[in-house]
């Protein structure tokens, strides 16, 4: 059961609770303010404090809880009043508490207060150690995924399915290579709460109509090996033929998420076909400004920060309802430039960097505020989503790039396929 240790404020004297489970210090409730704090030296009159992020309130301890046995002292005091106080409608609000070492909130388990995490990875045993609300594939994810032992067997199985079909040698190898992705999602879509996103080929990102019937298929396979459609994204390039495959996917019932964005055209036409979540490239933004103009960036003036922040405003100020997704992260400030972000998609070793963490992670984006900063209504029919996508170098040339690698990992695996069908 939880356990409660009462706190006032140093002014108004609030009350405040902090809530326990297991002896250890889980979450706050905080009635004064919202905040992420930490606990820190004695003041004068021998209080130790935590300071809100806010800057005006406080909170304090009696001295008899100060001191080099601080935290034992702190602990035997929740044990002692445990069930005595009345607890409080538990906010979101994480408390840190460093120095005494009752509890250490890591920046993950913050970041997870204000954002849903999505991992990007295929490894199951890297989802089971982060515990990530969502995760995605991709035929790049699924061939590393693929080279580990503890995935052999459903390699095998996939195999010896394609083996017993019919048809062409390259209509065999590309259902296998689409089986695999499915098969892989399926053991995801166990081990996630939420959504697992699994891509459209990349060579069909021109392509709306056979873009929807490979999405109906995917689906279809999904539900074969009983995962709903409620589980699954579809995964399609931020094109104009994309968007226009999501726009009709999206009144099917089947949710998609809009990858290899990299400009708000592209964001604003996804939201104006009703797709379900986009992913804006920030990493990779910030790649092509680092190569074409040769200057390094913070995190607050990186190039991919600022347009997911930018896409963020503009869907708050318009009041969409698609979800931004910052993605492809090359380190930790873009992440933490992003706190609040509605989901950040984020691979093992940056998820664990973030684990190890404890330091405090301030909010960042926030939906009731953000909306004014957003941009007037973009124009986004055809012409004009062409013209302005053209105008944006960066954009063009790495939404190119993207499908282009995405389509050569695509034959990469399908080579790999081929090469085990034969064996």
């Amino acid at each position: 059961a939880a356990k409660g240790f009462q706190f006032f404020g140093n002014n108004a004297r609030r009350p405040m609770n902090i809530i326990v489970k297991l002896g250890m210090l889980m979450e706050i409730a905080s009635p004064s303010c919202d905040f992420i704090g930490k606990f820190g030296d004695p003041v004068e009159d021998g209080h130790c404090t935590i300071s809100c992020l806010n800057g005006q309130d406080e909170l304090y301890y009696p001295p008899s809880r100060c001191g080099s046995q601080a935290s034992t002292r702190l602990k035997h005091a929740l044990e002692a009043d445990a069930g005595r106080i009345p607890m409080l409608e538990m906010h979101k609000s994480i408390l840190s508490i460093k120095t005494l070492g009752i509890l250490m909130t890591s920046k993950l388990d913050q970041l997870k207060a204000m954002t849903t995490i999505v991992a990007d990875t295929g490894d199951m045993d890297a989802i089971r150690l982060f515990h990530p609300t969502d995760c995605t594939t991709n035929p790049t994810l699924v061939l590393k995924a693929a080279a580990l032992p503890a995935y052999e067997g459903v390699i095998a199985d996939a195999i010896q399915w394609g083996k017993k079909q019919t048809g062409s040698s390259e209509a065999i190898v590309s259902a296998v290579a689409d089986r695999l992705a499915v098969a892989f999602g399926t053991e995801l879509s166990r081990l996630v709460p939420g959504r697992v996103s699994t891509e459209v080929d990349a060579d069909l990102s021109f392509d709306t109509a056979r873009s929807v019937a490979k999405a109906k298929s995917i689906i279809s396979a999904y539900a074969a090996n009983g995962v709903g459609r409620e589980k699954i994204l579809i995964k399609l390039a931020s094109t104009w033929e994309g968007i226009r495959a999501a726009e009709i996917l999206q009144k099917e019932g089947i949710d998609c998420n809009l990858t290899l964005l990299f400009s708000l055209v592209q964001a604003a036409a996804c939201a104006e076909a009703g797709a379900f979540l986009i992913s804006p490239f920030v990493g990779r933004i910030l790649d092509w400004y680092v190569k074409n103009e040769g200057k390094s960036y913070t995190a607050e003036t990186d190039p991919g920060v600022l347009s997911v922040r930018q896409i963020y405003a503009y869907y708050k100020r318009h009041g969409y309802d698609t979800v931004v997704m910052g993605a492809s992260f090359r380190n930790l400030g873009e992440i933490e430039a992003l706190a609040g972000c509605d989901r950040l998609t984020i691979a093992p070793a940056l998820l664990d960097q973030l684990a190890k963490d404890d330091g405090v992670l301030p909010r960042q984006l926030d939906p009731a505020t953000a909306g004014k900063s957003g941009t007037d209504r973009l124009k986004v029919d055809e012409a004009s989503f062409r013209f302005l996508l053209n105008e944006d170098a960066m954009a063009t040339e790495k939404l190119a790039e993207g499908i282009r690698a995405f389509a050569k990992d695509l034959g990469v695996l399908k080579d790999m396929v081929a090469k085990k069908l034969e064996a």
